[in-house]
């Protein structure tokens, strides 16, 4: 009889635990979805919306519109389901691409035969997500263009503070009449580490593409294979980003299909951009866009009332080291290997104007700005006669003075 006494108790206090870790799942996912959007839109680059959210202790369901943080071209919509579990949270949507009408009408009917779906799963325990995205082969068919995807996957994972994507596709064909691009297998790994609202972020960027090749009446060009590698660095002092393009074998597929007439690896840094005026620029472009509707998503004037905080994100005169330039090819037998630094002025900056830079004179200003040099080593011949240089010249400076070039000390000729 004392058993089962004891029967309800246990039962409703199974009961009760299981609710609570209900509801303690459902909050969890609620607060990092929440705190994923907030970081994003401090990013600066993209405007995140929860439009619709219906939370639930078992399920819950919302809408997420992405779009460019400046102008409405195009909106990414994102519905998405959750069920609730103890342990984690299984969530599955769709991703439905919708354009501007102008830009509808600009480019015209774009026939798509069915909306990619998307599958994931959020870990209480650990507040790791699990994101993953397969496409079947794909046709988009645009007013004679088409469009052809085949076996593009998505993986994104990782918990608050620190992402990874890695993405794939087997081959994308890009036909427009008798032109047409062709570029696979394409790998994109990525990793993302920030703190609270995005004030110190770090992003690492590979995109392989195993090959290149472009089809067109002038030109037959092939790239075997091309990797671009990048860092973003945004830390107490300064916006500095890395950069390196490794350029595979390039043949001429018609004319020299087994010589390749270029090949290489091009390496820079761009530094010492003031990072305090970079988070300003990101918060008012923020607050922008969430002043913006629909119709007008940023009023008009935006360049003008921005101008003082990028002309401020220059105050720690900006350099950009070009730290290697290590190009050949075979075909034209010419070799290039350069380094050097580009720098700019930044004494007076109230000189300058962003707004009016279509204007000759104030071009002329800024490229007054700009200092530095690079010097290539073991140069031709036949470049030294192409600068006017004697014949045996071999290693080429060229400075850039106050925005004018020269070459070995003598003004660049004019070709």
């Amino acid at each position: 009889m004392r058993k089962e006494r004891l029967v309800v108790p246990i039962i409703a206090s199974l009961a009760a635990l299981w609710m609570a870790a209900q509801l303690l799942s459902s909050i969890l996912f609620e607060y990092s979805l929440r705190q994923a959007l907030s970081d994003l839109n401090a990013r600066g680059e993209w405007r995140m919306q929860r439009v619709e959210s219906h939370p639930g202790w078992l399920s819950s369901n919302g809408r997420i519109v992405i779009s460019p943080l400046l102008g409405r071209p195009w909106r990414l919509e994102v519905p998405y389901q959750a069920r609730h579990g103890i342990l984690s949270t299984a969530i599955e949507g769709d991703l439905l691409p919708r354009l501007d009408t102008r830009l509808q009408q600009a480019v015209g009917d774009v026939s798509v035969p069915f909306y990619p779906r998307w599958q994931g799963r959020y870990y209480t325990l650990g507040g790791r997500t699990e994101l993953r995205l397969a496409l079947a082969p794909l046709i988009i068919e645009q007013n004679g263009r088409e469009l052809d995807i085949r076996d593009a996957r998505v993986r994104i994972e990782g918990v608050y503070g620190d992402w990874r994507v890695n993405a794939s596709l087997d081959q994308l064909t890009l036909s427009d009449g008798e032109a047409g691009l062709q570029l696979g297998p394409v790998e994109l790994e990525s990793r993302y580490t920030y703190i609270e609202d995005a004030y110190h972020f770090n992003q690492r960027d590979h995109l392989h593409i195993g090959t290149l090749s472009l089809d067109h009446p002038e030109l037959d060009l092939e790239i075997q294979p091309l990797d671009l590698h990048s860092e973003m660095h945004l830390d107490e002092r300064e916006l500095r980003i890395t950069g390196e393009l490794v350029i595979g074998d390039t043949v001429l597929k018609e004319d020299a299909p087994d010589t390749p007439i270029l090949k290489g690896r091009v390496a820079a840094e761009l530094s010492r951009i003031n990072a305090d005026s970079v988070r300003q620029i990101f918060a008012r472009l923020s607050q922008e866009a969430a002043w913006g509707d629909t119709a007008m998503p940023v009023a008009d004037g935006l360049l003008t009332r921005l101008e003082p905080l990028m002309l401020e994100a220059l105050q720690d005169s900006p350099r950009l080291d070009i730290t290697t330039i290590n190009l050949q090819s075979p075909l034209l037998e010419i070799n290039a290997s350069a380094s050097g630094a580009l720098f700019f002025d930044a004494r007076d900056l109230q000189e300058l104007s962003l707004v009016d830079a279509d204007n000759e004179a104030m071009q002329a200003r800024w490229r007054s700005r700009l200092d530095g040099d690079i010097t290539w080593e073991d140069a031709p011949s036949i470049a030294a006669l192409w600068l006017g240089l004697p014949i045996g010249t071999r290693s080429l400076t060229f400075d850039l003075v106050a925005g004018n070039w020269r070459v070995n000390g003598r003004p660049l000729p004019e070709f």
